[in-house]
């Protein structure tokens, strides 16, 4: 277990630099703060789902992923650390295939929204889409792992999955984009 902070406040970042998780200083905008950032980000909001009534085979899945996440953005903090591997992925993979199993093919593009879970969902899922560009940014300048791009990669398709399944759970229903509104 890596050091315990008994003070949140250190002012070793007060010049606009953060240490990594194997000591070295960085900028705080760099590629690599930037991505295990977003990664907490999305860790964040995957939070506002939990925090909202949900059904409880939903919830499991989604503390498993703040766990994975968490190690995530260790991964992404230590060059060199590996900490989400191919069974992460495929457990991934299971759960979505799950869930997907039970809803009715898509036909329509379906907007943000149906339901506060719901919504929360989509954000989680835009955030870790954005997670994964930065993480892939990340890589063109120093050494990602690729099952850390494939998680989120895989990770915005199951919260698609959940946000589906959350808006029909609470009876608000899927928000289908009308593609025809603008005929005339």
């Amino acid at each position: 277990m890596g050091n315990r902070l008994s003070k949140i406040y250190t002012k070793t970042g007060d010049d606009g630099s953060t240490g990594l998780g194997d000591g070295t200083r960085v900028s705080k905008d760099s590629a690599r703060v930037t991505a295990y950032g977003t990664v907490d980000e999305a860790n964040s909001a995957i939070g506002l789902i939990l925090a909202c009534d949900i059904p409880e085979d939903v919830r499991e899945i989604l503390v498993s992923v703040q766990h994975h996440m968490f190690d995530l953005g260790g991964e992404l903090c230590i060059p060199g650390h590996a900490a989400i591997f191919d069974e992460d992925i495929t457990h991934l993979e299971n759960t979505l295939d799950k869930f997907n199993a039970d809803l009715p093919p898509l036909k329509d593009f379906i907007l943000p929204g149906g339901g506060m879970a719901a919504a929360h969902c989509h954000l989680a899922r835009t955030i870790s889409r954005r997670a994964e560009r930065e993480t892939v940014t990340l890589s063109h300048h120093d050494a990602v792992r690729p099952e850390a791009i494939r998680y989120l990669n895989r990770l915005s398709d199951l919260l698609f999955v959940l946000a589906r399944v959350l808006a029909r759970a609470s009876g608000h229903g899927e928000v289908l984009w009308n593609h025809q509104r603008r005929k005339g």
